[in-house]
């Protein structure tokens, strides 16, 4: 049987873990009175029994109760009423009496501290509610209006005679209510934060700028804001009109619906907290009561159960009417559909995945021993092997070791995360019911990397057997195109929830900075800063198949183009450009220079791949003592974000020296551990510079050494950097997404 300690663990909502009852500490207690009770049995038998025998008359008559509860109230509103205990009954033992007394202090203090974040928390979601309802409000009567203008005019626009005012504090939103286009004012397009007066009621109407269409049309607001002010000054009561249509409100009906969605969540995870704190409470005062024969279960039982926390209903009631709003607005009054996206099922594992991924794995370990076998005898690793094969197909090899090399890495920190209770799917705002779980990925890497080595081994043994490159030289082209297929099939097979949101994450980081940033998407970008070496090969190896070069074997092709040379130095850029723009608009949007910051960490690991570029078309003295001295700084700069902003660690006034006062990892040398590994895999630049070889291995193979090396840094970079978020949202009991609302009331003098 599970004790109740661990279920307590494993059931407890991570992000407010603090808020919960300090359980493991209650149970310190109870061992120090237990261990004073069984040295005072060992030394006084007679006083043991006699306090027993006293007991005995004591539960018998029922005359005298050890405790009694006061109840005060607390000098801060929000805190509600305090609770404390006295001890009536005297102890013979005055140690044990004074720890029975920091029981019950601490006791008291779990549960004045469970009613007071109770009290906060149901206070938020209230007025979380009462926002969402007066949203549903002026979303049912826009949609109402939208309905009866299309029933009399069948037209999909309609206007709405309103009062328009700028707000000209906020230009990081952009509005979804445009004003007409008409050529008397089509030109002024769109506004941001515009306040309208619809049905007595002041109102802004916003929706964030999450994709291009919205972001140039902010830029266009900033461009003609003037032009703006003095043209809506100039118009009269037609020019007062504002146009919707079925897109807009669609939009604002999502955002409605996420909060809905949300707000739910949140009510659950109150409900969660609410019985295991009452259930913590019930089974620590049973093992006090078993621990020194003494009854106290009923009465502090009696206090807990009358507490705020246990028996305030509002979040009962709050959870029924969102409910039923969501029933009724966004599911058709069907529940079972509402249920689908309110109480979503998480992904069940699958034994059947484990025998798989066993499966898999070992047709890969035997195909890469017998690959690794052929490579030797035919010698085709050496320097002076033969180089169509290392310029050719290799680099296609090479390629996908780095790709699944990554996406293993990526399935143990899931393992990591998860046990360590990181909330990982909630940082990367993951859908529960078709997330990638640890197994699908080992599996995705065991199957693809079986396949991918099966082949380059009957490749290998087809070039071996005396065929002609010319031959078999399409056999790797074909298994990457076929890779690439499957990656943007349509069907419903192979993942397909999770290759669609890979491909909209990567096309959110190609397009940065016009796309909003999350967590996901610079995490990703932050992933292929790992992988320029990866991206250097796809490069060449579609060049190469692009251009036909491999029907005549003329490796050299792509090498002798300008334009390839060009967009290769500028594919070691990309990754940095690409984080430096997200950083950029993380900037804009929240407004913080730390980001800034940030994007100078990108802009001079850009510097020091550029020196690098050109020490290697002119190797002088020059060029190396810049390329050194650039790279230098830039690794300094990416160790202390590393250590200081990313991992939160190095922090002089923690509990735990140069550490951090929370850690999700009990052995504390395993952070030191990892920050010495970090630094020396940081140095890896070294090579690139000095050109060191390992005995007569070709220089491409040593080349994919120090690449795998970045990415197995990159996947310990991971565990800690998402520990250090997961500790952040737990700082501000962050649990739920914060969805932002379409409408906004604002006063008429705002």
């Amino acid at each position: 049987m599970v004790k109740f300690s661990k279920q307590f663990e494993a059931r407890l909502v991570p992000e407010w873990k603090e808020a919960f009852v300090d359980y493991s500490q209650l149970k310190k207690y109870l061992n120090k009175i237990h261990l004073l009770d069984s040295n005072q049995i060992s030394s006084n038998k007679f006083v043991s029994s006699l306090r027993k025998y006293t007991f005995l008359e004591h539960n018998k008559h029922k005359q005298h109760s050890l405790i009694q509860v006061h109840k005060k109230l607390s000098t801060s509103a929000s805190k509600g009423n305090l609770y404390e205990t006295e001890l009536i009954e005297r102890f013979s033992d005055t140690d044990e009496a004074a720890v029975v007394r920091e029981f019950f202090s601490c006791l008291d203090s779990q549960l004045n501290k469970v009613n007071a974040f109770f009290s906060a928390k149901e206070k938020e979601f209230l007025d979380r509610g009462e926002s969402l309802k007066n949203q549903m409000e002026i979303l049912v009567e826009l949609n109402t209006s939208l309905s009866k203008k299309r029933e009399d005019d069948s037209n999909e626009d309609f206007f709405i005679s309103a009062t328009i005012s700028c707000d000209e504090g906020s230009n990081r939103e952009i509005t979804e209510i445009d004003l007409s286009d008409s050529p008397k004012y089509g030109a002024l397009g769109k506004s941001i934060d515009r306040v309208v007066n619809f049905r007595q009621k002041n109102v802004r109407i916003h929706i964030p700028l999450t994709n291009p269409t919205r972001t140039f049309s902010a830029i266009t607001f900033l461009l003609w804001d003037d032009l703006i002010n003095q043209s809506s000054k100039k118009r009269g009561t037609e020019g007062n009109k504002l146009h919707l249509n079925t897109k807009k409100l669609y939009r604002a009906d999502k955002m409605i619906r996420g909060a809905f969605i949300e707000l739910y969540k949140g009510l659950g995870y109150l409900k969660t907290y609410r019985n295991l704190n009452m259930l913590a409470f019930v089974k620590i005062l049973k093992k006090f009561d078993k621990v020194t024969n003494k009854q106290v279960l009923p009465i502090y039982l009696r206090v807990v159960e009358s507490s705020y926390f246990n028996s305030s209903d509002k979040i009962l009631k709050l959870e029924d009417e969102v409910e039923e709003l969501f029933v009724k607005h966004f599911a058709k009054d069907d529940r079972t559909m509402a249920v689908k996206y309110l109480k979503p099922t998480h992904t069940k594992e699958s034994h059947s995945l484990t025998f798989f991924v066993g499966l898999f794995t070992g047709f890969f370990v035997a195909l890469l021993v017998a690959y690794v076998i052929i490579a030797h005898t035919t010698g085709i690793y050496e320097i002076k092997s033969d180089s169509m094969y290392m310029e050719t197909v290799y680099p296609v090899l090479s390629m996908f070791s780095l790709l699944f090399l990554h996406l293993f890495l990526y399935g143990c920190n899931i393992v990591m995360w998860r046990k360590t209770r990181i909330n990982y799917s909630f940082i990367f705002e993951l859908s529960p019911t078709n997330k990638l779980t640890q197994n699908g990925i080992f599996l995705i890497c065991s199957t693809s990397m079986a396949a991918v080595v099966g082949i380059f081994f009957a490749h290998l043994s087809l070039v071996a057997k005396g065929y002609s490159f010319s031959r078999v030289q399409a056999i790797p082209g074909i298994m990457l195109l076929g890779f690439i297929l499957v990656l943007v099939c349509p069907f419903n097979v192979i993942y397909k929830s999770s290759r669609y949101r890979f491909i909209s994450v990567v096309r959110n980081i190609i397009f940065s900075p016009l796309y909003k940033v999350v967590m996901l998407d610079f995490f990703m970008a932050d992933q292929l800063c790992s992988q320029v070496p990866m991206l250097r090969e796809l490069e060449y190896v579609a060049c190469y198949y692009i251009t036909g070069s491999y029907k005549n074997q003329d490796y050299q092709y792509c090498m002798r183009n300008t334009y390839y040379r060009d967009l290769a130095y500028a594919v070691s850029f990309l990754p940095y450009y690409w984080r430096s723009m997200q950083c950029a608009r993380r900037w804009f949007d929240e407004g913080e220079k730390s980001h800034l910051l940030n994007l100078g960490k990108y802009v001079s690991a850009m510097l020091a791949a550029g020196a690098k570029v050109a020490y290697e078309k002119e190797k002088t003295v020059g060029w190396f003592c810049l390329v050194v001295v650039l790279s230098s700084a830039a690794t300094l700069y990416q160790l202390y974000w590393d250590f200081v902003k990313d991992w939160g660690l190095l922090r002089f006034d923690s509990k735990n020296p140069w550490l951090r006062d929370e850690l999700m990892l009990r052995q504390k040398f395993i952070y030191f551990l990892s920050m010495g590994l970090n630094l020396v895999l940081r140095l890896a630049w070294l090579q690139t510079v000095f050109h060191y070889n390992f005995g007569k291995v070709d220089y491409r193979v040593t080349m994919l050494f120090l690449a795998a090396l970045e990415v197995v840094r990159r996947g310990q970079w991971n565990f800690y950097r998402l520990e250090n978020e997961h500790l952040n949202n737990a700082g501000k009991y962050r649990a739920v997404k914060t969805v932002p609302l379409p409408f906004h009331e604002v006063d008429e003098q705002d």
